[in-house]
């Protein structure tokens, strides 16, 4: 998982990079500029919109004595999504738009279910 999270690390920042210099030769640099600056700022609203909605999914969850299981993985969700669009680069803001919304958040639901599902059955779950 580290070496993945290590690729990640070094691997996204790359295309990002080439992507904004590319985009920049492109549409030119003030545009450039808006573009990122104007999803920034439609991320960080779209994103407290959204938490605020799994906040009350959550509360409303506990209210009616339910596990907020469900609830709680679409907030996880939001909050990635938010971060990502507050990162400049397009390939982070497409990521980060999709994980905002339930229905492209199904997308990403199975992966995560499959690893916790692995986490628990080697019994490495560590909470707290």
């Amino acid at each position: 998982m580290m070496k993945w999270i290590f690729l990640a690390l070094i691997i996204v920042p790359s295309l990002e990079l080439a992507l904004l210099i590319w985009a920049g030769g492109k549409l030119g640099f003030f545009a450039t500029m808006a573009i990122i600056v104007a999803t920034g700022l439609l991320g960080a609203f779209l994103a407290k919109k959204q938490g605020m909605k799994a906040f009350r999914d959550i509360q409303s969850g506990m209210n009616s004595f339910q596990a907020p299981g469900e609830q709680l993985l679409n907030a996880a969700f939001v909050l990635v999504g938010g971060v990502l669009l507050l990162t400049p680069g397009f390939i982070t803001d497409a990521v980060g738009f999709t994980l905002l919304f339930n229905p492209t958040q199904k997308i990403y639901k199975p992966f995560i279910y499959k690893l916790i599902h692995k986490k628990m059955k080697n019994t490495r779950v560590i909470v707290g």
